[in-house]
């Protein structure tokens, strides 16, 4: 079972969220918090797998409570969840720690989808977002007269699985793609971690798009 936290200043917002996890057999709301000091607060006691985390709130703001809730317990998954894709507003988040970000015009499945794919360990972004992350990283990388990055060290299927990461697929997508397992997929993933050194998925789609294993977008 996948322990939820939402947190938004909003309630019915928070309502909502809990009338679309609940129905699922594999989701349980363990708490709402109306902003981020309660949601520190919260995740200490409640301790769930993951967190929905707004990121306007009044006091502590959602960024500030997603880096408090991970330094006190680094396993848990904060996936961001706003109204606002900008990047004043990505980038400070997964700065502090957050393994996803979608914005709150999400569908229903695609926001479930999201919650199961961070607490198996993934990262959910929206796709708009993540290929503006993408394109303003490898834009940013040229500017700085940066050579580009080298995958030669990785093996056909793991620049496959790199490919598809930096495409924007989720673990099962790329199972599918590529007639694999999605345990299989997990072990390519945790390889291509260690051996280009990135922190987390979004920064290996970047690399990918660097390494111009994708076109770049």
């Amino acid at each position: 079972m996948i322990r939820v936290l939402l947190v938004d200043d909003q309630r019915l917002v928070r309502a909502g969220l809990r009338a679309l996890c609940e129905p699922a057999p594999d989701v349980s709301v363990v708490g709402e918090a109306e902003n981020g000091q309660q949601a520190v607060v919260l995740a200490e006691r409640l301790l769930p797998d993951v967190v929905l985390m707004d990121l306007r709130m009044p006091g502590v703001d959602g960024v500030t409570a997603t880096g408090r809730i991970l330094a006190a317990r680094p396993a848990t998954r904060v996936v961001a969840l706003t109204t606002f894709d900008d990047d004043d507003h990505l980038y400070p988040v997964l700065a502090a720690g957050a393994c996803g970000f979608l914005v709150k015009d999400t569908s229903p499945a695609e926001l479930l989808d999201g919650v199961r794919r961070a607490a198996d360990g993934d990262g959910p972004f929206s796709p708009a977002v993540l290929r503006r992350l993408v394109r303003r990283a490898v834009a940013a990388h040229a500017a700085a007269g940066a050579t580009a990055e080298t995958a030669v060290d990785l093996t056909a299927r793991e620049r496959d699985v790199l490919a598809l990461v930096g495409a924007g697929l989720s673990n099962a997508e790329i199972a599918e793609r590529l007639h694999l397992g999605v345990t299989t997929v997990k072990t390519h993933l945790r390889g291509l971690l260690a051996k280009t050194g990135c922190a987390n998925r979004a920064r290996l789609a970047v690399y990918a798009a660097q390494a111009g294993v994708i076109p770049t977008p």
